[in-house]
C-alpha cells in the first residue's frame, strides 16, 4: 500500500510540474510575447517601460544571454554566434549579469515578463576567437573550462544525416556542433544550476532551443528540478517556470512535437507554414473557418504560435517560401492581425533587424558593439532596426486582443474566396480583404451603436481618431469597405476603440 501510495504522489507531482509550465505567468490585462532579437539588456528594459507596458504586450522573448563564442564574418559578427554557447556565465554583446538582472527587474516592476532563450543542447563549434566574457575552449578536445565540460559530457562524435533515425537526431552532432548528453548526471547539474540562477533573477520562464535533439525522459529530470518563480518578483507562491520548447515539426520525421508536450508548450511551425501560405493567397479564406486543431495543430493551450521567428525568415529551419516576414509587409501585417485576432494559441510577435543576407548579424559598430535602436515620431526604429512590434498595424491589434479577452468568434463571414470577416463576442470585430477587388459589405459587427476608430488606420487619441471611423448602427451593423488597393488589407474595432 505503501508503495502504491507514493507512485500516486509522484504521478500527481509530475502532473502538476507539466501544467504548471504551460502558464506564462502574464497579467490579466495582457497579451502576446515579443521577440526582441538581439536587444540590449538596458534598451529592453526601457522598452518595457514606455513602449511594450503602455501598449498591453505581456512579455518578451531575449536572446541567449549566456556566454558565446566570438565569430567574424563578411557582414560582422553574426546573428547565429549567440547559439554557440562557451559557458553559462552571463556574458554577451547584449550586456553583463548586473544588466541583465536589472532589465528583469524593471520589465516585472510594469507587468512585462521575460522569457530566456536556452541553449543547453550543444556547446559551441568555432571557439578560434574565444568567447564574450573571456574564456577559452578546445573544440578537439570537448574542451570547455568555463563550465567545465570535458569530453565525458557529450555524446560520441557523428553526424545527424537521417532525421527518420530517432536515436541519430537526438545523439549525433546538428551541424557539427559539439552534443552534450543530458543524461550525465554532472551535464543536468550544471544546466539546472543555469535555470535556476536565471529564475533567480526573476525570469518567467524558458523557450528550450534545439529540443527534437535531446531525450524527452532528460529533459523531464532537468525540468523537474527547476525552483519556483521568486515571489519577490511579483510571481504567485509556488508558480513554476513556463516552457515553450523548440521543436521543428512539420511531419514526416521520426522525431515529433507530441512527444514533448508532457513537459510544456511547444513551437508550433505548422501554424506559421499555414498563415504564411493563406495570407499570400495560397489558400482561401474560407478555410480558416476551423483554424487551429482543425489543421492539425496542437492544442492551443499547448501551441506557441507565430508568423515568423528568427530561423524561418531566414530560410532556416520549416516552412520554406510560404513563410511571411516583415520582407512582405501588406501581407504580414494581415497574418498578424489574423493570429492576434484569432483566439487561438499563446502568441508571439517578431521584432527583427533588416539584413541582405542569411548570415548577417544585427546593427553593429565597427568593433561589433550591438547599435541601440533609435525611434521615429511615428514609432518606427533606426538604425537597421525593423521593429515590427512598433508598427501601428501590430501594436494596436494587441490592444484588440487585450480588448476581447475571454470571448470566442461568431457572425463570421466570407465571399468563399479572399474576403472575410468575424466578430470576438460583442467586444471586437476585424475584416480582411486580400481580393484584387473591394470589399464593399453591409456586416454585423456585434458592437453597441456608436463610431468606432480603425485602429488598423490610425490610433484612438484623446477620444479622436486618427485614421478611418467607423459608424455602428442600433442592430449592430455598419458598411463596411475595404478598397483592393487600400493601404493595409484590414479593418478593426474594438469595445475599447469607441470614439
Amino acid at each position: 500500500m505503501r508503495v502504491l501510495v507514493v507512485a500516486v504522489l509522484v504521478a500527481v507531482a509530475c502532473a502538476s510540474l507539466a501544467v504548471a509550465q504551460f502558464n506564462p505567468h502574464q497579467w490579466a490585462d495582457r497579451s502576446g510575447i515579443v521577440h526582441l532579437f538581439e536587444w540590449k539588456w538596458d534598451d529592453i528594459a526601457a522598452e518595457c517601460e514606455n513602449f511594450l507596458a503602455p501598449r498591453g504586450y505581456a512579455g518578451v522573448q531575449v536572446s541567449p544571454p549566456t556566454e558565446n563564442a566570438i565569430i567574424g564574418g563578411n557582414f560582422g559578427r553574426p546573428w547565429w554566434e549567440r547559439y554557440q554557447p562557451m559557458s553559462y556565465r552571463l556574458v554577451t554583446r547584449s550586456g553583463s549579469e548586473a544588466q541583465f538582472a536589472s532589465m528583469v527587474r524593471r520589465c516585472n516592476d510594469v507587468g512585462v515578463r521575460i522569457y530566456v532563450d536556452l541553449v543547453i543542447n550543444h556547446m559551441a563549434d568555432l571557439v578560434g576567437g574565444g568567447g564574450t566574457a573571456g574564456s577559452t575552449a578546445s573544440r578537439p578536445d570537448f574542451s570547455f573550462p568555463g563550465v567545465p565540460f570535458s569530453r565525458l559530457d557529450f555524446n560520441a562524435p557523428c553526424r545527424i544525416y537521417n532525421y527518420n533515425d530517432a536515436i541519430e537526431v537526438r545523439n549525433c552532432q546538428l551541424g557539427g556542433l559539439p552534443d552534450l548528453n543530458q543524461g550525465v548526471a554532472w551535464v543536468r547539474d550544471k544546466i539546472v544550476e543555469l535555470m535556476n540562477h536565471l529564475i533567480g533573477l526573476g525570469v518567467a520562464g524558458f523557450r528550450v532551443d534545439a529540443v527534437k535533439h535531446m531525450w524527452p525522459g532528460d529533459l523531464q529530470a532537468i525540468y523537474s528540478r527547476m525552483n519556483n518563480l521568486p515571489t519577490s518578483h511579483g510571481f504567485p507562491a509556488g508558480a513554476r517556470p513556463f516552457l515553450t520548447q523548440e521543436v521543428i515539426d512539420l511531419g514526416g520525421e521520426a522525431v515529433t512535437r507530441d512527444e514533448y508536450t508532457h513537459l510544456g508548450t511547444v513551437t508550433e511551425f505548422r501554424h506559421s507554414a499555414e498563415i504564411g501560405r493563406v495570407f499570400r493567397g495560397r489558400n482561401a479564406f474560407r478555410h480558416l473557418t476551423n483554424w487551429g486543431t482543425g489543421w492539425g495543430f496542437l492544442p492551443s493551450h499547448l501551441a506557441l504560435v507565430f508568423v515568423d521567428n528568427h530561423d524561418n525568415q531566414r530560410g532556416h529551419g520549416s516552412g520554406g517560401s510560404e513563410v511571411l516576414t516583415h520582407q512582405v509587409p501588406r501581407n504580414y501585417k494581415m497574418a498578424t492581425a489574423f493570429m492576434l485576432a484569432h483566439p487561438f494559441g499563446i502568441v508571439r510577435v517578431m521584432s527583427s533587424f533588416s539584413f541582405t543576407d542569411t548570415e548577417q548579424g544585427p546593427p553593429q559598430d565597427a568593433s561589433g558593439n550591438l547599435l541601440s535602436p533609435t525611434f521615429n515620431p511615428d514609432n518606427s526604429c533606426g538604425p537597421g532596426w525593423v521593429c515590427e512590434h512598433r508598427w501601428r498595424q501590430i501594436y494596436n491589434m494587441i490592444g484588440f486582443r487585450n480588448a476581447v479577452a475571454g470571448t470566442q468568434i461568431n457572425d463570421w463571414w466570407d465571399n468563399g474566396n479572399f474576403q472575410m470577416a468575424f466578430c470576438r463576442g460583442n467586444r471586437g470585430f476585424i475584416a480582411f480583404n486580400l481580393e484584387s477587388f473591394d470589399l464593399n459589405q453591409n456586416l454585423q459587427t456585434c458592437l453597441p451603436a456608436g463610431a468606432y476608430c480603425d485602429v488598423i488606420s490610425g490610433d484612438l487619441v484623446n477620444g479622436a481618431c486618427t485614421g478611418n471611423t467607423i459608424t455602428v448602427g442600433a442592430d449592430g451593423r455598419a458598411q463596411i469597405v475595404l478598397p483592393a488597393n487600400a493601404y493595409d488589407g484590414v479593418l478593426a474595432i474594438h469595445a475599447n476603440s469607441r470614439v
